[in-house]
């Protein structure tokens, strides 16, 4: 509707605009009501929304709209029925005008007509014309009748309305005061509310108290400046000294506060004054300010709040002027205006400075009027030249625009003018631009002045302001700083003007200082005076009077409590670089925390890139991120972080699925319900989102200083993005993040950090932290290791039941029971499972009938070092009438086995399987033998250097394998590769080992205690001899490493014995490992027996559990569970099966103690730093110590000597849950350590605060901890990018680490952090700038990383000489191998294109090595084909040379089995003596172990040759869950090798390829002639399963 057509049109009272329906698919501007009762249109409506609120322009109510927007608040209908009717009656008039006029023009048209013809034709009859007479009364009585009954109709309708629209006023009346009504309450509860606020009304006590805070502020601060400059002398030049000193010491005066002002009251009060009009009524709620009284002083008796006399603050501010006129109370003013002057009136300040002294009945007026007193003086006192600046009364142009607002500590937007560093700078308030070029105009008007030129008269003096050319036409006002004279050396405070020779001064509108030169050419004093006028003026009297209003722009500032991360090398020139180019020349907001002698300290926040975020960049935060600078003092930082919400918490004591995404223990995991949907498009969403955003989009969305606890989408190690938490800042740039909507934690750099959108943002955090609510710890306090990794397991992202059990608080984790899910078997608890594997323990009051067997406390506990095997027999033995004598035999070292008397129920342990008639097993009761054994023969064999001795079989040796000594038995001659079988005599299993780890056993130590036994009463089922593969699995899958109980059928000299053997099955009940032979029918019994299962008593259970412990942990097969036998009575088999009841202990019980680990050390950051080496450990790791760990140290000793004065009292120890201890060292002084083995009467500790592993006697090691609070000193270091020869670091190599690091301080660059504290830095070490890594790989101990290599930009390592020594090496050495490139990668054709391939090699079923035949078949380097190459290499062969170096992948020429050499790379050592290596063939795929001999170097020309063999993934098929085979690939034991041969045969066609990816690894589907998958028949077969 048109306003302009119809005045009376209903406007919107905020924009003046008119309201419009919605017409021809145009969206109307339609009236709607907001909840306060106001209306306004939808337009101004959008334009106000912020986050769903509305804040009401009138009442300034936020208000919440729906959830569909502002469209879906209620249109007010009132006002759309009066645009509808005017609507209607405008269309109305236009119909009846146009009607109108075509009558008219129509009678007129007649008339006309009428008038051609009047002479034409004759007189009308008079008749005709008295029957149309008669015709226009009959329709004239017709039209009567209708209008009658119009009338009447129009008059019920209009009594009807008047009815209708008197409800519908008086409804409105009645909401219109209740909404009053409201309104008052309203206010009523917000003047309340303010009441809170009160304190802010007493300013006097509130600036004593400020001050009081800021003495305790300033005196805190300044104690912590001197115990830094205490604690780093260097400081000191970034603080002044004395200043801190006087601070410290300037006594504390009660008379320089005033204590008087807290008896003052606060002079509010609170108005009413109502005025009732004829059709409106005004009332006036409102708080005034009187003069403050005593809090002693009640209010006069006469004081009327309605009757107040002192002028309103609107009367104050608007009506100060003398034509100003009050609105009119005869005409309300229109909307538009009422919203005008409503903004006006809020737009003054509440402090405002005039007087009230008259009605207070303007709605208008604001709630709280304050006085305040201006200090006049002030105006014309001088400028000053410091931090005061800042100060509005300083700025008198300020004051008197804003002069009521307090910016100490407001921000304000600044632009940075000059910088000498992060601690020097200058700003300019961007507020005062048009003051700045209004002072630049009045200083180049005065310039221009003859009375501002220097004469020969002038003086210039130190200190004095004049005006300098900054250019051409610029003029600016400086101060004088420094004044050389002519024919003088140093600086002199005043001269004449014509004998300048220099001058230097400082800009004080800008903060730079700079040097101006006077060169004269003549030499006169002329010339002199010339030159000075070229390039300064001075400033008389008058031109001071006439500036002096202007204080001087450039503020001297410096980011508080910020000094160089070096202090001792000042500012770095990177730091000033970066400070320049966060602020730019761009306006910064700048905020003041105080300040320092001249300085303002500030804060310097950029606004963001991204508009829509909130967050603003703090240049100190960012100086400090990037490690250029670092703060000086605790610093609080700024806004509260964006904080995801909490996940959506379960229902308790309800079942739901949900799969278990992150696991720390099992009192520390996190879950995602399946039921949430939500979470199942978020990720999709997230990587469309993020990975898809332009160049623009991604600089918008980019953090550059990453708050700690803020919100935001991090990259994961899978290139995916997702919702993550900043936790804190490592150092080196990069930020710990917690995946909220998974639960695990990364370190990661901030380039794979963006900023998060609203709509990510929205969703609660999916991860749920959870515990399990039913186990603890076996040892009360730590989670295992091995019951960590069973969890994992159990339940790392694998779909689970979940039944919450209570409720916590957020921060705390949810307690609930985890079932494993399984589609044919029960659902089972897994805390029942870790119990029942004793890795866990019930809490107090929980029991399950699975887990009701005691524990073995053997299996627990270690026995007391002191007493030795004793302790060990007395647990362990089964015999309960063990005599003395027999304890005493067994404290006697025995190199040989011999069996106990009593033959029944022996506690065993099986060490190794080959079938059921051969197995080895060791007696639980010489485990201290075992232990001791292994002692002794390290002693003896471990220093002894390599012997040639002629090994035969039968001969006894001591054979190193997997780190440890053990005594072994030659089962046959060595080889030629000097390779020969050996059985181990404790463990009964056979190695291959080399004879390099050979020594010669002593005839004492020569013997073994393991027994070879065999299953007695059964024999190979199907008429065999030999055991089948099937039942040697099996029972070596049960048995193998598991404890047992055996009973000796006969004693005999022969091996293997004959016994029986019960087992402990995953119930906890015992069963006959041969009747569960035979009832699989993988044996037969010799004679018939009764099935039978022997239940172990209650009370024998306690002394005789069996826990089956896998060894085997990577095997795949499954096997059914042993089934029970029924069994018979006890009674009716104790004859035969008793189970013995262990005798009473008589030995002394040890004290069960626990102590944890020292705290882990304290990391250093990324970068380089000093450290000073400890000790070299058998792995390679270096332990090392950093500059100030070494002063901790010497601090450390002396603690520990003053509290550690006497020997604790020596006792007896169980040693198995000891972590952390106290030790006596070598040298007599206490140290602490940590134990790491217990090794019989001896332990293997380790100094934490050295890095130093021993062996030392037990007697020596206490279970206490000493300094605890300290955290470990040492530092463990690993080598970057390096590998040592053979997979692990030799004996000569670590001597060599040894003798060139311990005790010596070398330089280490840290290059990686590691997760885990306590795991060793990833880091490089240098020797007189000499890389360590480089040294190593120079004596042949090590080999480059070549992936690492190419990161860092570096090649492989030449064997250079390390040293340069002044020698003639000509015609020694040969000439230098070139260094070759990659092989050349065929083209493949793009994703989906099918082409065909020649399959080469084949390693599994779906690991294969195939050449694309199109495109690379004929390829022709220099006219020859790589066949023609390979000839002709090979007929001169002997003209190439040998290889002499040997990069990790480094092409070269190796011989096949036909005589012939290909080419081929290098992949590792696979020996020493002698040196092989493993080669790859690379254009057929196949592998093969060769000497050096064997090995040449390959012409650069051959490797223009794309590889004819590409290795790849064929997809969609993977290894069968269950494979029934009986032959499997041994180096991939999930494929068998009737897979692998099916697979060959199905490939013997001609196969066409399609890829379908390159990364991570190629991966292809193949098809054969038919177009059909090629590896469909193995998935028919049961030989593989689809993916």
């Amino acid at each position: 509707m048109d306003r302009g057509d119809n005045p009376s049109a209903v406007v919107c009272k905020l924009c003046g605009e008119a309201f419009t329906l919605p017409e021809n698919e145009v969206d109307g501007n339609l009236p709607r009501v907001l909840l306060c009762g106001h209306i306004y249109c939808t337009s101004c409506l959008l334009s106000i929304h912020r986050n769903s609120v509305i804040k009401c322009p009138e009442c300034e109510v936020e208000l919440t709209i729906p959830e569909g927007g502002v469209y879906e608040l209620q249109e007010d209908s009132r006002i759309i029925g009066l645009i509808y009717t005017a609507k209607m009656n405008k269309m109305k008039s236009l119909r009846w005008d146009r009607s109108k006029n075509h009558r008219r023009t129509k009678l007129q048209t007649s008339t006309d007509m009428n008038a051609n013809t009047e002479d034409m034709e004759q007189p009308a009859d008079i008749n005709k014309i008295e029957k149309m007479v008669d015709e226009a009364l009959a329709q004239a009585a017709e039209n009567l009748a209708r209008l009658e009954f119009i009338h009447e109709t129009l008059t019920a309708g209009l009594a009807k309305q008047v009815k209708i629209e008197r409800a519908r006023l008086e409804w409105e009346i009645k909401q219109a005061a209740d909404k009053a009504l409201h309104a008052i309450q309203k206010w009523k509860d917000v003047q309340l509310n303010q009441l809170t606020k009160l304190g802010a009304q007493f300013s006097t006590s509130q600036a004593e108290v400020f001050c009081a805070q800021e003495r305790i502020k300033t005196l805190k601060i300044a104690m912590q400046m001197a115990r830094e400059v205490r604690r780093v002398p260097f400081l000191e030049q970034y603080c002044t000294l004395d200043k801190v000193l006087r601070t410290l010491q300037a006594p504390v005066d009660n008379k320089s506060f005033n204590m008087k002002c807290v008896t003052m009251g606060s002079g509010m009060s609170c108005v009413f004054q109502s005025e009732g009009l004829n059709q409106s009524l005004s009332l006036s709620l409102k708080m005034e300010v009187s003069y403050p009284k005593l809090l002693s002083e009640s209010p006069s008796k006469g004081h009327q709040p309605g009757n107040s006399t002192r002028k309103s603050s609107w009367q104050c501010a608007a009506g100060s002027n003398s034509n100003s006129t009050p609105p009119s109370r005869d005409k309300p003013p229109t909307p538009q205006k009422q919203y005008q002057e409503s903004a006006r009136a809020n737009s003054l300040s509440p402090q405002s400075s005039c007087p009230s002294n008259s009605s207070a009945s303007d709605p208008g007026s604001p709630d709280v009027i304050i006085e305040e007193l201006l200090d006049e003086e002030q105006e014309h006192a001088l400028p000053p030249t410091g931090p005061e600046l800042a100060h509005d009364k300083w700025r008198v142009h300020r004051r008197r625009r804003n002069q009521f607002v307090n910016k100490r500590n407001v921000a304000q937007w600044v632009i940075v003018t000059h910088i000498v560093n992060p601690s020097h700078f200058y700003v300019r308030y961007v507020a005062e631009k048009r003051e700045n070029e209004t002072l630049s105009k009045k200083i180049n008007h005065i310039c221009y002045r003859d009375s501002c030129r220097f004469t020969s008269s002038d003086i210039v003096e130190t200190g004095s302001v004049i005006f300098v050319k900054w250019k051409e036409g610029l003029w600016c006002r400086a101060s004088v700083v420094e004044i050389l004279q002519n024919g003088c050396v140093e600086a002199v405070k005043a001269c004449p003007v014509d004998q300048l020779a220099s001058i230097q001064v400082f800009f004080l509108d800008y903060g730079l200082t700079k040097s101006i030169t006077i060169q004269t050419e003549e030499g006169t004093a002329e010339s002199s005076m010339k030159a000075v006028n070229t390039h300064l003026r001075k400033v008389g009297e008058a031109e001071n009077v006439e500036l002096g209003h202007f204080a001087p722009q450039a503020i001297r500032c410096s980011l508080k409590d910020l000094v160089p991360y070096d202090p001792t090398k000042g500012w770095s020139e990177e730091a000033q670089f970066e400070f320049h180019s966060v602020v730019d020349s761009a306006a910064v907001e700048m905020r003041p925390l105080g300040q320092d002698r001249d300085f303002l300290l500030v804060d310097l926040r950029k606004a963001p890139i991204d508009q829509s975020s909130d967050v603003a960049i703090s240049v100190r935060e960012y100086l400090v991120f990037i490690e250029v600078a670092r703060f000086y003092s605790p610093v609080m930082l700024g806004s509260r972080p964006q904080l995801y919400h909490p996940p959506v918490y379960p229902k308790t004591n309800t079942e739901l699925n949900a799969v278990v995404s992150h696991i720390n223990s099992p009192s520390d995991f996190y879950i995602q319900l399946v039921d949430n949907v939500e979470s199942m498009s978020l990720t999709a969403k997230l990587q469309d989102c993020y990975n898809a955003t332009s160049a623009v989009q991604k600089d918008d969305l980019n953090v550059y200083c990453p708050v700690i606890g803020q919100a935001y989408v991090a990259r994961y190690d899978d290139k995916f993005w997702y919702r993550a938490q900043v936790l804190g800042h490592p150092g080196g740039r990069k930020v710990e993040v917690c995946y909220v909507d998974f639960g695990n934690k990364s370190v990661l750099p901030v380039s794979d950090l963006r900023k998060i959108k609203d709509e990510f943002f929205a969703p609660p955090s999916m991860a749920i932290h959870c515990c399990l609510s039913e186990v603890i710890p076996v040892d009360g306090e730590t989670w295992t290791d091995a019951c960590t990794n069973r969890f994992i397991s159990l339940a790392q992202q694998k779909l689970v039941t979940i039944v919450a059990t209570g409720t916590t608080c957020k921060t705390e984790p949810l307690p609930v029971r985890l079932f494993a899910s399984s589609l044919n078997r029960p659902l089972a608890n897994i805390a029942e499972l870790l119990v029942k594997e004793e890795l866990a323990c019930f809490k107090g009051g929980l029991e399950v009938e699975v887990a009701t067997h005691p524990v073995d406390e053997s299996a627990l506990w270690d026995p007391p070092l002191e007493l030795g095997v004793a302790t060990k027999s007395a647990v362990d033995a089964p015999d309960q009438s063990t005599t003395r004598e027999q304890k005493k035999k067994l404290l006697e070292f025995q190199p040989l086995l011999n069996l106990p008397a009593q033959l029944k129920d022996l506690k065993v342990r099986v060490s190794h399987v080959n079938s059921p008639s051969s197995f080895y097993v060791q007696f639980t009761e010489f485990d201290s033998q075992l232990e001791r054994m292994c002692e002794e023969v390290k002693k003896e064999c471990e220093l002894l250097e390599p012997q040639d001795v002629l090994w035969k079989a039968g001969m006894y040796c001591a054979a190193h394998f997997n780190g440890v000594w053990e005594r072994g038995q030659i089962c046959s001659d060595v080889t030629s590769s000097n390779i020969t079988e050996v059985m181990l005599c404790d463990h009964g299993s056979k190695v291959k080992l080399h004879v390099s780890n050979l020594r010669p056993l002593p005839t004492s130590l020569a013997g073994s205690l393991a027994v070879e036994c065999s299953l007695s009463d059964i024999r190979p089922a199907g008429g065999r001899s030999t055991w089948t593969a099937t039942a040697c699995e099996l029972i070596s899958h049960y048995l193998t490493g598991a404890k047992a109980y055996i009973t000796i059928k006969e004693l005999t000299d022969e091996r293997p014995l004959p016994v029986t053997l019960f087992y402990c099955n995953d119930i906890g009940q015992f069963v006959n490992i041969t009747e569960f032979l035979a009832v699989e029918g993988l044996a037969l019994r010799e004679k018939n027996q009764r099935d039978v299962v022997v239940p172990i008593p209650q009370e024998t259970e306690a002394q005789s559990p069996v826990s089956k412990k896998q060894t085997n942990g990577d095997k795949k097969n499954t096997y059914p569970a042993p089934r029970l036998v029924p069994v018979p009575p006890l009674s009716s088999i104790a004859s035969t099966q008793t189970r013995p009841t262990p005798a009473p202990r008589t030995i002394m019980s040890a004290e069960k103690v626990k102590t944890p680990l020292y705290h882990p050390p304290k990391l250093p950051c990324p970068g380089h730093i000093q450290m000073s080496v400890t000790a070299v450990g058998e792995d390679g790791v270096i332990y090392a110590r950093t500059q100030d760990a070494d002063c901790q140290l010497e601090n450390l000793r002396e603690n520990i000597e003053q509290s550690m004065k006497t020997l604790p009292r020596q006792k007896s120890y169980t040693w198995k849950s000891v972590l952390g201890c106290a030790i006596i060292g070598p040298d007599m002084l206490w140290h602490r350590g940590q134990l790491l083995e217990v090794l019989g009467g001896h332990v293997k500790v380790q100094y934490v605060d050295y890095g130093l592993v021993e062996i030392i006697p037990v007697v020596h090691v206490y279970p206490i901890l000493l300094c605890p609070d300290v955290p470990q000193l040492c530092v463990p270091c690993q080598l970057r990018g390096i590998n040592p020869v053979g997979g692990r670091w030799q004996s000569d190599a670590v001597s060599l680490l040894r003798e060139l690091l311990l005790k010596r301080s070398v330089d280490v660059e840290v290059m990686e952090l590691p997760t885990d504290p306590r795991r060793p830095l990833t880091v490089e070490v240098f020797l007189d700038g000499q890389s360590l890594s480089r040294i190593l790989c120079h004596h042949e101990h090590a080999s480059m990383d070549r992936t690492v290599s190419a990161q860092k930009g570096l090649s492989v390592m030449s064997p250079d000489v390390l040293d340069d020594w002044d020698m003639d090496t000509e015609g020694l050495r040969g000439p230098e191998e070139p260094m070759l490139g990659p092989f050349v990668l065929p083209n493949l054709p793009q994703k989906g294109e099918h082409f065909q391939v020649r399959v080469k090699h084949l390693l599994t079923p779906n690991e294969l090595f195939l050449w694309p035949l199109e495109g690379t078949a004929y390829v022709e380097v220099d006219g020859e084909t790589l066949d023609e190459a390979l000839r002709r290499v090979n007929a001169n062969i002997d003209s190439l040379p040998q290889l002499t170096s040997f990069p990790q992948g480094g092409p070269c020429l190796a011989e096949y089995s036909d005589g012939n050499y290909y080419r081929s790379k290098l992949i590792k050592f696979t020996s020493l003596e002698p040196v092989t290596i493993l080669v790859q063939h690379v254009d057929f795929g196949s592998d093969d172990t060769l000497p050096t001999s064997k090995i040449r170097q390959m012409p650069a020309k051959l490797l223009g040759f794309p590889l004819q063999a590409l290795k790849v993934k064929v997809a969609g098929f993977k290894a069968p869950s269950v494979n029934r085979q009986k032959d499997m690939l041994p180096y991939s034991p999930r494929w068998s090798v009737k897979a692998a041969m099916d697979m060959i045969d199905l490939l013997h066609s001609d196969i066409t390829a399609s890829v379908v990816a390159h990364e991570p690894e190629l991966t292809v589907l193949l098809y054969n002639e038919e177009g059909m998958l090629v590896h469909l028949p193995l998935v028919s077969q049961g030989l593989a399963e689809l993916e």
